[in-house]
């Protein structure tokens, strides 16, 4: 089944009668919010139901977590990236996610929503009018207040009896932590302290578990006595709150005071972050003062072992690190009594600036991939990052935005990308590298949204600004630009002008730099469109060969594509489908959505002209979900729509149109995940 629920990081523990309700309500009802206080275990129980085997919507489960973002501007872009709609059109992304979504029949959960209630009511309210098999599953501290809502309150767990799911929980905590905690729930004198823990406790989940993490460290009349010390003392000079509210922070303060103090410093600044980051961000943005860099690794792996940071390891990714929510707000808390509050602030955003720079300049390199990955993993904090700089430091937020151009032209963040220069432009003067790299990256979303007017504009202010600067990569680069936005609506004659001498010549510029390359690159599309593919051969081996040489794959695989199509141009298919076929291999590792679509369209064409018509028609199946995804058929282009029903008709005169059909709606079903 599609979807991309994350797995479940500790043992599930109880919630039977809960589980059999959402059971019920998700089989019958199209909104259900689970509410209650944090630490409650609103996420992990809204992770459990979602994932019910018995329970398969045709189109997957996709779970969307919104603790990180801040931008409610940004929500239809984040929960569409979620469910992979990487959408390039121009037009308003909720509009596209509703029509994308018409014919679905799926379940979105939309984790933490407390912060954004107001955005998350319109969009939810936006999507279920307009996609009858869409099921929503939220997760929030108060509910959404849309028509129809089926509010379920998430309680702590009972504490009643020896087989509570309090104690249950506190036990395999406390055995996770240490082994030798099993005689302690052993005898029943024992066990009856133990029960008194969770009581104090209110059978609160996250506080059941920081509480079990101690057990490393005492036995259990220790924690029985150090908690009502500890309880007392910080319940008396807490603010007055709603009680189950109050017993979390208190047992987050608990926890707190338990810390040593260059642990409790550590959390503090670790709370600059939103979502999860890696060790080296945190050894770079958290030290300082007592806290010198080589520690930072050790204070957090003591963090780690108190249940306060959780760990994880994504593919790729190595070990990640994050803080849940309400530890988070304790640690926030605590920086503003630091009076660290900015220079955290600042530290991140010039660590996540300074990973942009580097991830430029390693783009087009042998770890592309590692690369993609990495930022992928960061999006959060790269958006965190870049709102901060647009806030303090405009000339950092312009170097930033516009040094991510691959991520958002490349790796299927368009909108946002567009978004983000725009603002950069608006607050820059309009001079200088950074100002023509960030002018450019902006001309690059524009021609995938499939504004080729705008992207022909911003490429001729491109020409302009670069030939004022004395390096001929900006140049490079803006003629590519202007040259797509050309032979995109059909001038293949005015492309080549603009970048046949240059890809030839290299115009001075780095042969391993991004805009030779790539007017390499629009050479090919263009030579192809005038139906001269000998020359176009020619172009797409000396290309993929100079980025073999470099061991870069992104453009390596549009170089498969233009021998695929000169290939195909000729009448060998067979190469021609080979060819497709390594293309569609390389853009897979790297989640290129358009190459994928672009791929299969003429992979299609290729095996249709070679007589296997069913497969031909799979295939264009599968290409029209992935073309979905992006929102814009064949971006438009006349070549670009000819291969693809030139494809068409040789499948359909292969199969006739009944059998067509068949194949086709059975590719277009196939996941795009």
């Amino acid at each position: 089944m599609p979807g991309n629920l994350p797995p479940e990081t500790a043992s599930f523990v109880g919630r039977a009668h809960e589980l059999g309700l959402l059971r019920e309500l998700l089989g019958g009802q199209r909104l259900v919010t689970l509410t209650g206080v944090g630490g409650v275990g609103k996420s992990r129980l809204a992770l459990r139901a979602a994932g019910d085997p018995r329970r398969r919507p045709r189109d997957g489960v996709w779970w969307v977590e919104l603790s990180p973002l801040r931008d409610g501007d940004l929500l239809t872009t984040t929960v569409a990236h979620a469910i992979g709609l990487a959408n390039q059109s121009p037009h308003p992304l909720d509009e596209e996610l509703c029509a994308w979504m018409a014919d679905k029949e799926l379940l979105i959960v939309l984790d933490t929503c407390e912060h954004l209630v107001a955005a998350c009511r319109h969009l939810v309210g936006e999507l279920l009018q307009s996609a009858p098999g869409l099921t929503v599953l939220v997760t929030s501290r108060e509910p959404l207040g849309c028509p129809g809502e089926q509010v379920v309150e998430v309680s702590p767990l009972p504490c009643d009896g020896p087989d509570s799911d309090a104690l249950a929980l506190f036990r395999s905590r406390a055995l996770a932590a240490t082994p030798q905690a099993e005689d302690a729930f052993a005898d029943p004198a024992r066990a009856a302290v133990a029960a008194e823990v969770c009581r104090r406790l209110d059978g609160i989940p996250l506080a059941l578990e920081l509480a079990g993490a101690r057990m490393r460290l005492w036995t259990l009349e220790q924690m029985a006595d150090r908690l009502g010390v500890r309880f007392d003392l910080l319940a008396d000079t807490s603010a007055p709150r709603e009680p189950r509210h109050q017993t979390m922070r208190t047992a987050i303060g608990w926890s707190h005071e338990l810390c040593e103090p260059l642990e409790r410093l550590l959390w503090a600044r670790l709370s600059v972050f939103t979502g999860d980051f890696d060790i080296a961000a945190a050894r770079s943005v958290c030290s300082g003062g007592p806290l010198p860099a080589v520690r930072v690794e050790r204070v957090l792996a003591g963090l780690v072992a108190k249940s306060v940071v959780r760990c994880t390891r994504e593919r790729g990714a190595g070990a990640r690190y994050r803080l849940l929510d309400t530890i988070r707000e304790y640690g926030q808390d605590w920086l503003a009594e630091l009076g660290e509050v900015r220079v955290l602030a600042d530290r991140h955003a010039h660590w996540y600036a300074a990973l942009s720079q580097a991830a430029d300049r390693g783009w087009m390199g042998p770890s592309q991939v590692d690369w993609y990955l990495r930022m992928t993993a960061e999006h959060a904090q790269l958006r965190t990052a870049l709102e901060h700089l647009l806030r303090c430091d405009p000339t950092a937020a312009l170097e930033t935005a516009g040094a991510l151009w691959f991520f958002w032209f490349s790796c299927g963040h368009v909108q946002e990308g567009r978004a983000f220069l725009e603002r950069a432009l608006k607050q820059a003067s309009p001079a200088g590298a950074a100002y023509t790299q960030a002018q450019w990256a902006l001309g690059l979303t524009a021609l995938l949204q499939g504004e080729l007017e705008t992207a022909e504009a911003v490429g001729e202010e491109c020409t302009r600004s670069a030939a004022a600067l004395a390096d001929p990569e900006p140049e490079l680069r803006a003629a590519y630009l202007l040259a797509v936005a050309v032979l995109m609506p059909g001038d293949p004659l005015r492309a080549l002008a603009l970048v046949g001498p240059r890809a030839r010549a290299g115009h001075g510029g780095r042969p391993t730099g991004p805009g030779w390359l790539l007017c390499r690159l629009a050479t090919g599309y263009a030579l192809c469109d005038l139906g001269r593919f000998q020359e176009a051969l020619l172009e797409a081996q000396g290309l993929r060969e100079a980025c073999a040489e470099l061991g870069e794959r992104w453009l390596r695989t549009y170089a498969d594509y233009i021998l695929a199509f000169a290939s195909f141009g000729l009448g060998h298919h067979a190469e021609a489908a080979r060819h497709a076929r390594a293309m569609l291999s390389g853009k897979r590792l790297l989640g290129d959505r358009f190459g994928m679509a672009l791929g299969l369209d003429l992979l299609a064409a290729a095996v249709a002209a070679m007589g296997d018509g069913e497969l031909a028609a799979r295939l264009l199946g599968t290409g029209h979900a992935w073309w979905r995804t992006v929102g814009r058929p064949q971006m438009g282009s006349p070549s670009l729509t000819a291969l693809r029903d030139e494809g068409e008709r040789q499948a359909r005169a292969a199969i006739g149109d009944e059998a067509y059909e068949s194949a086709f709606l059975g590719g277009a079903a196939a996941p795009t995940g």
